[in-house]
């Protein structure tokens, strides 16, 4: 389809007036679909904090990589308060002195384990992140959908509204010349004050549409000036559903990686866990002085090491244990139901696709051209007082009910297109890859 909108008539006049176009050329800001996408990236608060979610799960992964830093200590005593510290230097003050290391050594691999743990976990935010933007692009591009509708529906309503009342003006005419009844005049009346009400409900939905995309792109500038420039998608009833494997696409989608990271971490954490049973030591190493420590009073300097080794004789990790399998089954569950809902949502997608897409082909291909083409010929009619009232009402309503449908199918079929890209993207997990690295969708190569 191209970009001419579907929903007038090609060979009719613009229906808004020439100061109300102006009005909106200053006070619009238009805004193509990339665009909408492009802002939503770079705006949208939830963007914002899973972005903020993958640089604290790398922060995660300097901690768990950090070895146990030593423990310098210092100890004064043997003081004798009744004798004081004596005199001199502050090495010759009567003061048993202690300076001591102590160095902490894991056993059991348990800082690697803590480092593969959290690479896991960082791998699964940044897959977090791409099928947050996943999810996004389609909330966006459905918004922008909406705001398209809108945008038409209004167009719309005002082409009904402003040849209603030309109708109006003719019929009118025609009652004063005697040609027609007063009720036919007011059967016009009551359809004209109809389409003005629709007419008054587009713009409602308009500024809801408005205001639905504005929240998702982040957007501060005034609600109204938000103006939808795309045209409609080129419909095509295939759009390569058929060519899809369904369980390629689903091993790379963002949200299962993310789960399958999430089910590597679990099982790291688990031989943690395990490795908590293997017994740190804590070296130490300390020096000693006492300025009068022989028996000649001579300062004395001594140097002594320390070993401590904890004893599991209350506990020995049970807990920890227990917790890092229950974790273990429950993401083994989570990547399960993760890829039990992907296949099940690209599965949902090709059919809303396949039927949106039949949806449009009838109501483009066959009832619109026949409805428009039967209301024009009606108007003609009327117009030239070859037709009833009745006639060119009915007329109207048909055209205009249909032209709802149409407009509706067109709706569904480009959100069926957006759920079916959303559902087919993949993605490809790169530790050194920004967070704001765009995926890709399989259903566009």
């Amino acid at each position: 389809m191209g970009a001419v909108s579907p929903f007038v008539y090609a060979d009719e006049k613009s229906l808004v007036t020439q100061e109300s176009q102006q009005n909106t050329a200053q006070n619009s800001q238009q805004l193509s679909l990339q665009q909408a996408l492009n802002l939503a990236r770079e705006r949208n608060y939830d963007v914002k904090l899973s972005r903020s979610a993958v640089r604290s799960a790398s922060a995660n992964l300097e901690i768990a990589g950090a070895a146990p830093n030593p423990i310098l200590s210092t100890q004064a005593s043997s003081i004798n308060p009744s004798r004081g510290i004596g005199g001199g230097s502050v090495g010759s003050k009567s003061i048993d002195t202690t300076i001591r290391i102590d160095q902490l050594i894991e056993r059991g691999g348990k800082r690697e384990l803590r480092r593969e743990n959290a690479q896991h976990l960082e791998s699964a935010a940044r897959a977090d992140n791409q099928d947050f933007l996943r999810q996004i692009d389609r909330q966006v591009t459905e918004a922008y959908v909406d705001l398209m509708a809108a945008q038409d529906r209004l167009k719309t309503a005002q082409e009904s509204a402003q040849i209603l009342d030309t109708i109006l003006d003719a019929a009118q005419k025609r009652k004063d010349a005697g040609d027609i009844s007063g009720a036919e005049l007011e059967r016009i009346k009551v359809d004209t004050l109809r389409v003005k009400n629709d007419l008054a409900l587009a713009e409602g939905e308009l500024a809801r549409a408005r205001n639905a995309l504005s929240l998702l792109i982040g957007d501060s500038s005034p609600v109204a000036a938000l103006e939808a420039t795309d045209a409609w998608p080129a419909f095509d009833s295939a759009n390569g559903a058929d060519q899809i494997k369904e369980e390629k696409i689903i091993q790379s989608r963002a949200d299962v990686l993310a789960a399958n990271e999430r089910l590597q971490a679990a099982k790291v954490a688990s031989q943690y866990a395990q490795s908590l049973r293997t017994r740190d030591v804590t070296v130490g190493l300390q020096m000693e002085h006492y300025p009068q420590g022989d028996l000649t009073g001579n300062a004395a300097n001594t140097v002594g090491i320390a070993l401590q080794i904890p004893l599991f004789v209350r506990y020995y990790y049970k807990g920890e244990i227990l917790a890092a399998e229950a974790n273990l089954d429950s993401a083994n569950d989570n990547l399960n139901k993760t890829r039990a809902a992907a296949l099940s949502e690209i599965q949902r997608a090709r059919f809303t696709l396949q039927s949106a897409a039949e949806r449009v082909r009838r109501n483009h291909d066959e009832l619109l051209p026949a409805a428009e083409k039967s209301a024009k010929a009606a108007e003609f009619a009327y117009l030239n007082g070859a037709a009833g009232v009745m006639d060119v009402l009915d007329a109207r309503r048909t055209l205009r009910s249909i032209r709802i449908d149409a407009l509706t199918s067109l709706v569904d079929y480009s959100k069926a297109v957006a759920l079916w890209r959303a559902a087919t993207t993949t993605f490809t997990l790169d530790a050194s890859a920004d967070v704001n690295t765009s995926v890709t969708s399989q259903s566009s190569k």
